[in-house]
């Protein structure tokens, strides 16, 4: 994991400023946090893995827990992030489109972020207060694009949301099922199945 303390810098014409120090400290903690856990997490063991001390990331952010509260935006933003990349291409079917965003999402280079985002999900819902903003767009923020992908197919608006959470529901109980079993041809089945009743015979 690359160090971020200073001692060197790629452009030493443009130094950083704190915010982008700030920015960049939070980006490689989300990175250690999604391999290596939320639950028990602390400035030193952090900061030994990311190459500063505890005093710099207390200079930053305050406390641990306000470290924390930035880690679980920066985790949500970048679940949001992966949605607004997932982009289908042109001239497949809603159903074969489907297809391929849930090939993307169950990419296994994207195991431990969506680990992560599960597991801060269990912390906010327990009220850890550090964990709690993920759950102020933990169904809404998601939405928006899901029920837009609706419309565009054809879909009336007043029952474009109800599919579009519908959808997302199915989604990450399989994304959970597929972390906590391993199962990736269960899950895959279960997801056909899903793709069959939804779409119907599309």
């Amino acid at each position: 994991m690359a160090n971020i303390d200073g001692s060197h810098a790629e452009d030493k014409s443009a130094p950083c400023t704190d915010g982008d120090r700030r920015s960049q400290l939070v980006n490689v903690a989300v990175d250690y946090v999604a391999a290596h856990g939320f639950a028990d997490l602390s400035l030193r063991g952090l900061g030994a893995a990311i190459g500063v001390s505890h005093r710099m990331l207390i200079h930053h952010f305050g406390s641990k827990e306000a470290l924390l509260v930035e880690i679980v935006r920066a985790s949500e933003q970048r679940q949001r992030d992966l949605l607004s990349r997932l982009r289908p291409e042109p001239g497949l079917s809603p159903s074969d489109t489907a297809r391929l965003l849930w090939r993307q999402l169950t990419d296994p280079r994207l195991a431990g972020q969506e680990r992560l985002f599960f597991e801060i999900c269990g912390h906010a819902l327990r009220g850890r207060p550090e964990a709690a903003p993920v759950l102020d767009g933990f169904v809404n923020d998601w939405l928006e694009p899901l029920m837009a992908a609706e419309v565009a197919a054809g879909t009336d608006p007043a029952v474009a949301r109800n599919r579009a959470r519908l959808g997302l529901a199915t989604v990450r109980g399989l994304l959970l099922d597929l972390l906590a079993t391993g199962d990736r041809a269960g899950v895959d089945a279960a997801m056909e199945e899903f793709f069959r009743l939804y779409y119907g015979s599309e």
